[in-house]
């Protein structure tokens, strides 16, 4: 099963500081189809403008990444973490048993990201947060694993999530063909983040989404130059 979702098509919240798609139920959008793809909850595509962002709120029992397409974010929490976390880069924060946050574009320009929640593995657990710097090249016209919830991932050099799950990242330029194999019983959301690509002969324009189940081979074409992200996840036990 492959079904494409246009972004045009998405659910969307416009406020003066901030334009919002979501690809699933979050906030007042409410769509008992879209209440996510097996454990990825929440894959919402925001752009915030200049110094302004989310003020101080509670989350719990989430896996929440956010992958920064344009400008930065500013991260600070109850844990007393604190960091900026630029394009093309990665945060993520384990709510766990439960923490509180902020996430503010101090910058002089327009910040876009895109927010991924994903669920645990297990409920509960110690709050923790950590961002990592990704330089584009060194994922050019291959995937690289940005977060991930597998030891030998991490000391790879992946962000720790509490998640039977992995996110994905590559830029590919055009012409680029890579290949992919799928764990069984695994659901993988996919997002143009730039460019076009053709996916197992599916056209797909930047920001554009598909959710792949039941798959085992994924065949990437970039046809234009392209950065794509993906999660792959296995069903929750919790």
């Amino acid at each position: 099963m492959i079904e494409k979702r246009i972004f045009s098509d998405l659910a969307h919240a416009n406020r003066d500081w901030l334009k919002a798609r979501h690809h699933f139920s979050f906030g007042s959008y409410h769509d008992p189809a879209r209440m996510g793809f097996g454990p990825i909850r929440v894959w919402n595509d925001d752009e915030i403008a200049s110094q302004t962002g989310f003020p101080m709120h509670p989350h719990e029992n989430m896996e929440i990444i956010t992958y920064v397409r344009e400008g930065a974010i500013t991260h600070r929490d109850s844990l007393g973490n604190e960091g900026r976390t630029a394009a093309g880069d990665v945060q993520v924060m384990s709510a766990g048993t439960g923490v509180t946050h902020s996430e503010y574009n101090l910058e002089d320009e327009q910040t876009r990201l895109f927010q991924i929640w994903i669920e645990p593995r297990t409920l509960g657990g110690d709050p923790r947060w950590d961002a990592k710097t990704f330089p584009k090249g060194e994922r050019s016209g291959s995937l690289e694993i940005l977060a991930s919830g597998y030891d030998a991932d991490i000391d790879n050099g992946a962000l720790m999530i509490q998640a039977d799950a992995r996110l994905y990242g590559a830029t590919l330029k055009v012409g680029t063909v890579i290949r992919h194999d799928i764990d069984e019983n695994a659901h993988v959301y996919l997002v143009a983040s730039a460019g076009s690509l053709r996916i197992n002969g599916e056209d797909v324009a930047a920001r554009d989404a598909l959710a792949i189940r039941d798959v085992a081979t994924l065949e990437i074409e970039a046809t234009d130059n392209a950065e794509l992200v993906f999660v792959e996840a296995l069903e929750t036990q919790n």
